[in-house]
């Protein structure tokens, strides 16, 4: 299938999983997953309607930018880990930045967004699994975050995200997404901007939605098996 028809697909599930949980599908917006894909299949799925975007390397990005520079309507969200060293390059890039879990990296991301005239939205990955490999801020930890964040000018907290262990059954990552919404629900009160939930992929985006997630952050089932970027 080519990549417009896997993104209709994608529409139709989306609106049947938002028919299921009784929401209007214009809640949830598909984040196509372009990271290490080169290119053209970024080129190929804005040809067929799709305007936002993930990648996960700053410098990859760097380097498909120069590419891209028609696209005045894309979007383009870090959604991967961010090194100190890379945030200057990284709010010059990116619309967003979708994976901020330190103080540290929120203040710099700042300071070059402020140099750049630009407001920055971030959201704040959580980490709601005991897997090593996964990045973010333990949940007790959130709610000092986003007190820190707020007299920060130039960047603003507007949501959560989460990545649950991964698993064929889709069903084992209900209890995370589940709980990313209860955090969602109790800062909101204190933090009204904190609007957004970035969870679900390929494997589990549909109980994602049930679970009331505004972005679904979909690469494979889009593009198909990840391979190396090409040298642009």
């Amino acid at each position: 299938m080519s990549i417009a028809e896997n993104l209709a697909h994608l529409h139709e599930q989306i609106a049947a999983a938002c028919h299921r949980a009784g929401r209007a599908e214009s809640e949830v917006e598909l984040m196509a997953v372009s990271k290490v894909h080169p290119v053209e299949v970024i080129l190929e799925a804005y040809a067929a309607g799709q305007r936002l975007f993930g990648e996960n390397r700053v410098q990859e990005f760097q380097e498909k930018s120069q590419h891209l520079a028609a696209l005045t309507d894309a979007r383009f969200h870090l959604i991967g880990p961010l090194q100190s060293n890379k945030t200057a390059k990284a709010a010059e890039l990116f619309h967003a930045i979708d994976a901020v879990d330190s103080l540290k990296i929120a203040q710099r991301l700042n300071t070059a967004a402020a140099a750049l005239n630009k407001k920055l939205p971030l959201l704040v990955e959580v980490k709601l699994s005991h897997e090593e490999s996964k990045h973010g801020l333990a949940p007790e930890e959130l709610s000092a975050l986003l007190t820190a964040l707020e007299p920060l000018e130039s960047v603003e907290a507007v949501g959560l995200m989460t990545v649950p262990p991964w698993s064929e059954d889709a069903e084992t990552a209900r209890p995370y997404f589940r709980e990313l919404r209860r955090l969602r629900d109790e800062s909101v009160i204190r933090f009204p901007k904190l609007t957004q939930l970035s969870m679900g992929m390929s494997n589990d985006f549909t109980v994602a939605i049930e679970e009331g997630s505004t972005c679904v952050r979909v690469g494979t089932a889009l593009f198909g098996k990840r391979v190396p970027a090409r040298t642009v």
